[in-house]
């Protein structure tokens, strides 16, 4: 019987440990710090909480885990007039709610508005199932909304300034291309790749072609690298290539499997550069042509 009763309280999880606390108990500066049982009555959603959907699939497996075993760890509120105020745990209070459990531990601590978008913002950033756009936003808001340089952000998040930069990056992509990566039909590697290409209009025909084929990064790069191309001479080329060209730049490279180099003078005439690796490329490359 006694190991029947020790299963049940451990089953409970942290709950058990924790004393039930009345909403007048609690208003006092005392408990700031201490982790206690609220009422889900008296808790209200943080109106910073960046996260705005939340998958309810997910959220039934983390309410039959609480069930089974508590809520193992507390969320966190702040004390808001009559009641209290969720600075991060949502998804477990949601899930709470949805078992129909009428109170939750709690941890108790002070925080104004601004410091309540911060802490929303870097636990958000701290999952690992955000998109690589979702996690740019957050950045963005961070040094928008907090006032923070990129240096700071990035001590902050206890990421390297570097990275802070590639993700917002990514917000200078074409919309269309964003959400493409929030969906995840492209990789935050074919994002970075198609940041150097400055025309929208080549983004999305490359990002067009990349569904198509299904293109690794690997090769995303390189029909980069074949839209720049390099002047040979100051008065024979242009430092652009025409429309018609450039449409046909990305077919042309996929289908010989090298980035071609093409230049064009002033009076539209140009030539072709084909590379090879070896006398089987060339041989390769050569019946292709044929």
């Amino acid at each position: 019987m006694a190991k029947a009763t020790k299963k049940q309280a451990l089953g409970r999880g942290l709950s058990a440990l924790l004393k039930d606390t009345s909403v007048s108990d609690t208003f006092n500066d005392a408990i700031v710090g201490s982790i206690i049982k609220i009422s889900l009555e008296n808790i209200q959603v943080n109106p910073y909480q960046p996260r705005t959907y939340f998958d309810e699939e997910s959220l039934r497996e983390l309410a039959s885990s609480i069930k089974e075993l508590g809520v193992i760890q507390p969320i966190t509120v702040r004390k808001i007039g009559d009641s209290f105020q969720l600075v991060s745990g949502e998804r477990r209070f949601r899930a709470s709610k949805l078992i129909g459990n009428n109170s939750i531990p709690a941890y108790i601590r002070t925080a104004n508005d601004q410091e309540m978008l911060e802490m929303a913002l870097v636990e958000n950033i701290q999952r690992k199932n955000l998109d690589p756009i979702e996690v740019a936003l957050s950045y963005q808001r961070l040094i928008d909304e907090i006032q923070l340089t990129q240096e700071e952000l990035s001590v902050r998040v206890g990421k390297k300034r570097s990275t802070v930069t590639n993700y917002l990056r990514l917000l200078k992509l074409d919309p269309i291309l964003q959400t493409g990566m929030r969906d995840g039909f492209i990789s935050m590697g074919h994002g970075r790749a198609l940041i150097n290409v400055k025309s929208s209009e080549d983004q999305l025909a490359i990002y067009e072609k990349i569904l198509r084929e299904k293109l690794s990064v690997r090769q995303t790069e390189e029909l980069v690298k074949s839209l720049k191309v390099e002047a040979t001479g100051p008065n024979e080329t242009k430092k652009y290539l025409p429309k018609y060209i450039k449409d046909s730049l990305l077919e042309i490279n996929s289908y010989l499997g090298h980035n071609i180099n093409i230049t064009v003078n002033s009076k539209g005439k140009g030539k072709i550069s084909i590379p090879f690796h070896s006398q089987e490329d060339f041989e390769r490359i050569k019946n292709l042509l044929k």
